[in-house]
């Protein structure tokens, strides 16, 4: 896939003839959906399948997800995004 590129581009996907572009994970929950406007939005689950990442194309994000720690000469930093 190229930058900038959605996964409707990249799999040439036919809105007229398939309509919206969804996604669906293993729990039948949402991940990822593109509309034939080029709109698209994608979420990321937890394994209890909470939403804990969304992102939409006109850059709205909402992230849950815990901090990432790192561990470095024995001291644990916690990463901020």
């Amino acid at each position: 896939m190229k930058d900038g590129q959605t996964i409707g581009q990249w799999l040439k996907w036919d809105f007229e003839v398939n309509g919206a572009l969804i996604l669906k994970n293993t729990n039948r929950s949402l991940i990822y959906l593109e509309d034939e406007n080029g709109y698209w939005s994608k979420y990321e689950r937890d394994f209890q399948d909470k939403e804990i990442y969304y992102e939409n194309s006109d850059g709205t994000i909402i992230d849950k997800r815990p901090p990432e720690v790192i561990e470095h000469n024995g001291r644990k930093y916690q990463l901020i995004p």
